[in-house]
């Protein structure tokens, strides 16, 4: 059997962004996504929000409608920094405030400050995280081996670089590419960047082979893949989840 996997409808490459802290700039940024069709992750800290400079309870819902909310910890604390007592709470805590105030099940986290250890790692699996973001941008378009590790393609300043003709015009050889671009919403304001962030959206936006997703739908759809059975010979294969697995088999395209 030749198998090879596709992302969904048939596309051949995907996009996703992520943005933490929830300050109010990511009404401005939310606007940008929409007008294009993009999909985005925000990683909020549920002990921020209502105060000064921070998204407000009650629009948690409707701002983010479309996009995943995700955690970053109560407290925007440095994870490594914390005794296990207090990581669990900070992660365990932020999670159960935002699924209460969204009415969603969250399970997607990024590491405040980029700090993350092993204990870090083991902890967010206990409490049901299925991936959380590092800050060390790779600068290339690979699908993460862990997911808990899952290491970015670039910072949105680097995005602006040409990273977008880069991904756009891969070599045939490259295979269901992920271009992942993180970053803080304040940094637009505050480094009056928001012309070339639109500029980049609009460029990487609408491309028919382009799969434009969250962290978790991505997530959700890799484990998916990943999860297929084949029998011994490779010769049929199931697929035991709900979600849909585009694909072809022989050259014939097929759904699992």
């Amino acid at each position: 059997m030749k198998f090879e996997l596709f992302y969904p409808q048939w596309k051949d490459q995907a996009v996703t962004f992520s943005y933490d802290d929830g300050q109010i700039f990511d009404r401005r940024l939310v606007d940008i996504f929409n007008k294009y069709n993009l999909k985005a992750t925000f990683h909020l800290n549920s002990g921020t929000l209502d105060t000064e400079g921070f998204i407000k309870t009650q629009e948690l819902k409707s701002l983010y409608q479309g996009h995943e909310i995700a955690c970053h910890g109560v407290a925007h604390e440095y994870p490594t920094h914390l005794s296990q007592e207090r990581l669990v709470q900070e992660f365990y805590q932020d999670r159960c405030s935002l699924e209460r105030e969204t009415g969603r099940i969250i399970r997607g986290c990024s590491y405040a400050f980029g700090e993350y250890d092993e204990r870090v790692i083991n902890t967010l699996k206990n409490l049901g995280f299925a991936y959380s973001r590092t800050v060390e941008s790779t600068g290339n378009f690979r699908i993460p081996e862990d997911f808990m590790r899952w290491t970015p393609s670039c910072h949105h300043n680097d995005a602006f670089r040409g990273i977008a003709e880069k991904f756009l015009h891969k070599p045939d050889y490259q295979k269901l590419p992920l271009l992942y671009v993180w970053g803080h919403s304040f940094e637009f304001d505050r480094e009056q960047t928001w012309e070339q962030m639109e500029s980049f959206c609009r460029k990487i936006s609408d491309h028919e082979n382009v799969w434009y997703t969250t962290n978790i739908d991505y997530v959700n759809y890799m484990n998916a893949a990943r999860n297929l059975i084949f029998n011994a010979e490779c010769t049929y294969v199931e697929n035991l989840s709900k979600i849909k697995i585009y694909c072809k088999i022989n050259g014939e395209c097929q759904i699992l």
